[in-house]
């Protein structure tokens, strides 16, 4: 398998953990406090969300790692941004969203890491 040098607009190659990624990196605007554990905590599993689902096996062809981690960590950094912003109203929202979206991914990794590949 060959991996292009451009970034690839056209495939779904980690589309899913994206919105996952964006919700979490909301709630970490939301909720982030200095020096507390769940902070850190959230802030490593944002971390690994970050990077770890290009290693993920897919159909797709993976575009080029840095172009790819750049267009998720600026995902990452409006979620942030935009969770910082986030009223005291609509404080419940991003984790909700949070665990509809990782449902939802879950489900797509478990299906096409399990379909049934018919034999050449």
């Amino acid at each position: 398998m060959t991996r292009d040098n451009k970034f690839n607009f056209g495939g779904s190659f980690g589309i899913d953990t994206t919105f996952v990624l964006f919700f979490l990196a909301l709630e970490l605007g939301r909720s982030a406090s200095f020096f507390a554990l769940d902070t850190l905590m959230m802030s490593i599993t944002m971390l690994m969300l970050l990077v770890l689902p290009y290693f993920l096996p897919s159909d797709a062809e993976p575009p080029a790692f840095a172009g790819w981690l750049g267009v998720r960590g600026s995902v990452a950094a409006c979620g942030v941004f935009f969770g910082v912003m986030l009223p005291a109203s609509l404080e419940f929202l991003p984790m909700t969203f949070l665990i509809i979206s990782a449902m939802v991914s879950c489900y797509v990794q478990f299906y096409s890491l399990f379909k049934l590949r018919l034999a050449k």
